[in-house]
């Protein structure tokens, strides 16, 4: 062809670049439906038609070399479709024409493209073509402009970090909305002790006026006769006392009035709160979908990836896209590009047979390449299998012996062997090429998609093939997960691995323990103990009335979890926690609470079989890798202690000391919430005051005795009243120790560590 000289335009180039990738990809469809029907018409008329417009824009944009190589292309297809039905070798030349000009377009996109503003990069509608570097691809906005050809819509250009720090900040709303809420819960939590604190206040200010009347009426009957006739009121050393008894009443009366109010006022704000969510979150979600682009979108480069990598090599690979039109995180699919394309390269490169080795075995000579895409829950499930020879377990055990990553003769799992593909510098190929075979690129795979948050399962059998399947996120800003306590950690869980909360009573819970898993509609979950799966093997379960299980299932794999407390369900917004942390098995993410605490978002599926697999779980089909060995949740429980006391400030003292040396507390404020609760929980000692409203410190440990379930449980007794009398009548009733208040710390600790042991 003669050469031209370009005159690129700088306005119009742009424009023709955004279009181009819409072309291509219509292109790459037209051909694989000519390939299936040679003799068809509709399918080279298409292309003829495509080739003809993309000419056009080229030669407006200035790219007159391009456009005059469309102009030989378009003119074979013309001859080709007038001849009739086409041979498959002139179609695969079309195909071959049609990657160099996707090849022009990438070298204009990278070289002219680069010196046009940001702003002017391409963006386009759902379904448009390969965006160019550093932009996302936008819904159009929805203004209508009605032309002779029917509505169009406009298109709206926005730059890419824009878009992800709107959407940033719209997870800071949120993050800063969770606060108002937190401290909303909090204020009410205050409201409703005041209006304990309120009733009490009255009650003893009735005491004192009922104190107060029978001192009058005393010393009216002891009066002299000359003072006989004045009302006891009338005089001054009454007067006043009386006067405050009823300031005081009228006081109580205000400060209830007010903090009536206060709870009506709360309960309006919580209205207007719940209103500005729900602004928030289709705020939120206006914003994701437009991060979110259909996979389809980078279709065409796979294709070109396959036959390129097939003609190299020269082999014959057919990709068949299924699920392409599922939308996927921006970013996610950005990360994701450049592993995908290695993992094409090696299905077509080790994964397929040459084609003499495909028809001995009885196979197509056109090898097929699947990559599917599913959307379960807020996962994306991306699998890329062929049906080529499978990875070969000896060759894998020979390459790890030779880097001595494994002895030999050694006997490993299957899982573990095929984990050794993820290693750096390991390849089990017998030479070396441009596109695969250098040793690089696997280990790669699995630090992208571990970074992500996401894991890979192998599924392989000799001569049948190989499916890599990949767990990836849907998005990577915002998730609705289950806060859970383990310890005094809190932890967030994704609501979609959730697939049953159990809520069990202590024999219900021993059951399953020594059952070793839980079972569900089937399904068999090894049961765990999360803050065990974290790490800290000597980590109890808390002693509660009702024990909560979490049933969860992440592909194919489940686990039951066992967790201190359920927090309920937030809607967290996902940041960055660093490379350090990425690449450990099990953390998701991070998120950032209303009160600003950093919370961990969990995978305990992946925590429950890292020790097996880090992190990589392979099946066989002929002989199944069993499941991992259950870490059985011990039968041993967190030390208890219950305090009762009818003073919300003694109560919040005391808890934080015993919680920071390691027990777990229960919180009573008098001697009849302190029953209800021994009902269904039993500590390992009790801490009672003595003078608390509806049962005092004296009858409820009479009470304690009088049961037989309760009799030798530990009471200490700690109140200001230590005279010999009070601790003697105390001990006379079962009470174990006297404390008076203020109490020495270390007392009390060693006390409750001695009755703690003997009951352990």
């Amino acid at each position: 062809l003669p050469q031209l000289t370009d005159e690129l335009d700088e306005q119009l180039l742009p424009i023709f670049l955004e279009e181009a990738a819409d072309q291509l990809r219509d292109l790459t469809a037209q051909l694989r439906a000519w390939r299936a029907e040679p003799a068809g018409e509709a399918a080279p008329h298409a292309i003829a038609r495509l080739l003809h417009t993309f000419k056009g824009n080229a030669r407006m944009a200035g790219a007159l070399n391009l456009g005059e190589v469309t102009h030989q292309l378009e003119t074979r297809v013309e001859d080709a479709r007038r001849a009739g039905a086409a041979s498959a070798t002139l179609i695969d030349e079309i195909e071959n024409g049609c990657d160099t000009l996707a090849l022009a377009v990438e070298r204009l996109r990278e070289g002219p493209a680069e010196e046009v503003p940001a702003e002017t990069a391409a963006v386009a509608e759902h379904g448009a073509g390969t965006p160019a570097a550093g932009t996302v691809p936008l819904p159009a906005a929805e203004h209508e402009a009605e032309t002779d050809g029917g509505g169009q819509r406009a298109t709206l250009r926005v730059r890419a970090d824009l878009i992800d720090r709107l959407v940033n900040e719209a997870g800071e709303l949120s993050i800063a909305r969770a606060r108002i809420e937190g401290e909303m819960r909090s204020l009410k939590t205050s409201l409703l002790d005041l209006t304990e604190n309120v009733i009490r206040l009255r009650r003893q200010l009735r005491e004192i006026e009922i104190q107060a009347e029978g001192q009058i009426q005393a010393r009216v009957a002891q009066a002299h006769d000359g003072e006989a006739e004045f009302d006891p009121l009338e005089l001054d050393r009454f007067t006043r006392f009386q006067e405050l008894t009823r300031f005081m009443a009228e006081s109580v009366n205000d400060v209830a009035t007010v903090q009536q109010n206060l709870l009506k006022n709360l309960d309006d704000a919580n209205a207007a709160i719940l209103a500005q969510s729900r602004l928030n979150r289709g705020l939120q979600q206006e914003l994701m979908g437009v991060r979110m682009i259909p996979f389809a979108s980078q279709a065409e480069r796979f294709y070109r990836i396959v036959r390129q990598t097939a003609k190299e090599v020269g082999k014959r690979a057919n990709l068949d896209l299924v699920g392409s039109q599922v939308e996927i995180d921006r970013s996610v699919l950005d990360k994701m590009l450049g592993p995908i394309e290695h993992m094409l390269r090696n299905a077509v490169t080790h994964g397929l047979e040459s084609r003499e080795q495909r028809l001995a075995a009885g196979k197509e000579e056109v090898g097929e390449i699947a990559l599917t895409l599913a959307q379960e829950g807020n996962e994306i499930i991306l699998s890329l299998s062929d049906d080529g020879r499978g990875l070969d377990p000896e060759r894998i055990r020979q390459r790890a012996e030779a880097m001595g990553l494994l002895a030999s003769g050694q006997a490993i799992e299957p899982a573990g062997l095929f984990d050794f593909i993820f290693q750096p510098a390991f390849s089990t190929a017998t030479e070396l090429s441009q596109l695969a075979g250098r040793g690089v690129g696997m280990d790669v795979v699995k630090t992208e998609v571990t970074a992500l948050g996401g894991r890979i399962e192998i599924v392989t059998e000799v001569g049948r093939g190989t499916t890599f399947r990949l767990y990836l996120p849907l998005t990577l800003a915002v998730t609705q997960t289950l806060l859970v306590r383990a310890g005094t950690q809190l932890y967030a869980v994704p609501s979609t691995m959730i697939e049953q909360v159990l809520e069990l009573k202590d024999k219900q819970l021993a059951m399953l323990r020594d059952k070793g898993e839980a079972e569900w509609q089937g399904h068999h979950y090894p049961l765990h103990f999360l803050a065990n799966l974290l790490g800290d093997a000597q980590a109890l379960p808390e002693v509660h009335r009702r024990y909560w299980v979490l049933l969860l299932r992440s592909g194919s794999q489940r686990v039951a979890v066992q967790v201190d407390e359920l927090r309920g369900n937030q809607e967290v917004v996902v940041k960055n926690i660093g490379a350090q942390l990425a690449r450990v098995v099990g953390i998701a993410g991070a998120t950032v609470l209303g009160d600003g605490r950093v919370v961990l978002i969990l995978n305990p599926v992946a925590l429950a079989s890292r020790g097996a697999a880090h992190g990589i779980t392979a099946v066989q089909p002929a002989a199944a890798v069993p499941a991992p060995v259950a870490v059985a949740v011990s039968e041993a429980r967190l030390p208890t202690v219950m305090v009762v006391d009818d003073s919300l400030t003694v109560r919040k003292i005391t808890s934080r000391l015993l919680a920071r040396e390691g027990y777990q507390v229960i919180l009573a404020k008098d001697g009849v919430d302190a029953l209800e609760q021994l009902i269904d929980e039993r500590p390992d000692v009790i801490l009672s005051d003595i003078e608390m409203p509806r049962m005092d410190g004296f009858d409820f440990v009479r009470n304690v005795r009088a049961d037989e379930r309760l009799q030798d449980l530990p009471v200490i007794m700690i109140t200001s009243r230590t005279a010999d009398k009070h601790r003697n009548y105390a001990y006379e009733i079962g009470a174990n120790h006297y404390l008076g208040k203020p109490y020495d710390e270390d007392e009390l600790l060693a006390l409750v560590a001695g009755y703690c042991r003997k009951a352990h």
